[in-house]
């Protein structure tokens, strides 16, 4: 069986999101952003579990219980970032106030014409990194991902420019370890969140939030194992018009003897629930992870 985020249903609908998309780019950003409100709403309202979870991460990451405006907020702050990739995959990155930090950490990378390993968690917009990449040169980036969860959401928004489709290699697949190892061969990026877990794969639970969850092994295997530099990476939201982009390194990129690599990855995986969970703390309406996640 698979894990809550996998199994459940994908609520889009495909007509709603083609009017929204196109009411976007008619309108512009101001006039769509009305459209939030109702659709934050209708989703604290018909989404049971959704907002359960989100009332428990709340709970953890305020510090407080939370109320019924903050789960409001959590839910439009991630509406937002879906309609803000309506205009990041446009090319409108203009319209946005991205600030960058660590940044620097790519010089050095991109001088030794080395791949680099960017681990990221559902966390604020994959997608304001990925056009700041394209705006500024960086090395073509392909996202390692589960597609089957979002494929509607991401047919439509994809088709909006073509050109800047990311390039994706499907977790799962038998040719997906090759493709990575080719794609650092030339010196790309390889982007893979890690913070949600599908059942029958390995897993290593970490303290977060002062729970313990569950994350997947594999990013934290290629991060000691593909011998190669890796960056946490965040995108976070700040309201308005405002992202935070932020880079730090994660993991020594030395390989380590195998009889401590399984030591390593842990420590890979605790390292990287440590800064999630300082974000969270720092920005707690970004993490958009809707699911019941820890044990």
């Amino acid at each position: 069986m698979s894990q809550e985020w996998v199994a459940r249903p994908e609520r889009s609908n495909v007509w709603t999101i083609r009017f929204i998309v196109w009411f976007a780019l008619t309108f512009g950003r101001r006039a769509s952003r009305i459209l939030l409100y109702p659709i934050s709403i209708y989703f604290i309202i018909f989404s049971a579990k959704a907002r359960t979870a989100s009332r428990k991460y709340l709970d953890r990451a305020l510090g407080h219980r939370s109320t019924l405006k903050d789960g409001f907020q959590h839910c439009f702050f991630f509406a937002s970032t879906i309609l803000d990739r309506v205009f990041l995959l446009n090319n409108q990155i203009s319209l946005f106030d991205v600030r960058t930090h660590g940044e620097e950490i790519f010089k050095e990378i991109e001088a030794n014409g080395r791949g680099c390993l960017l681990i990221g968690a559902h966390m604020g917009s994959f997608e304001v990194i990925h056009a700041l990449s394209r705006d500024h040169g960086h090395p073509r980036t392909s996202l390692v991902m589960y597609e089957e969860n979002a494929r509607k959401l991401n047919a439509v928004l994809d088709s909006i420019n073509p050109q800047h489709n990311r390039p994706v290699i499907p977790l799962g697949k038998i040719d997906s370890m090759l493709r990575i190892q080719e794609a650092m061969q030339r010196g790309e990026y390889i982007g893979i969140l890690a913070d949600r877990t599908i059942s029958g794969k390995k897993m290593v639970s970490c303290n977060f939030l002062g729970g313990r969850i569950n994350l997947p092994i594999t990013p934290f295997r290629l991060a000691v194992i593909l011998n190669c530099p890796v960056v946490f990476m965040l995108g976070i939201y700040q309201g308005g018009n405002r992202y935070d982009v932020s880079f730090e390194h994660l993991v020594d990129s030395r390989q380590p003897a195998p009889l401590v690599r399984d030591l390593a990855i842990k420590q890979a995986a605790q390292q990287f629930a440590t800064l999630l969970e300082r974000h969270c703390r720092e920005a707690p309406y970004n993490w958009f992870n809707f699911y019941d996640v820890w044990n």
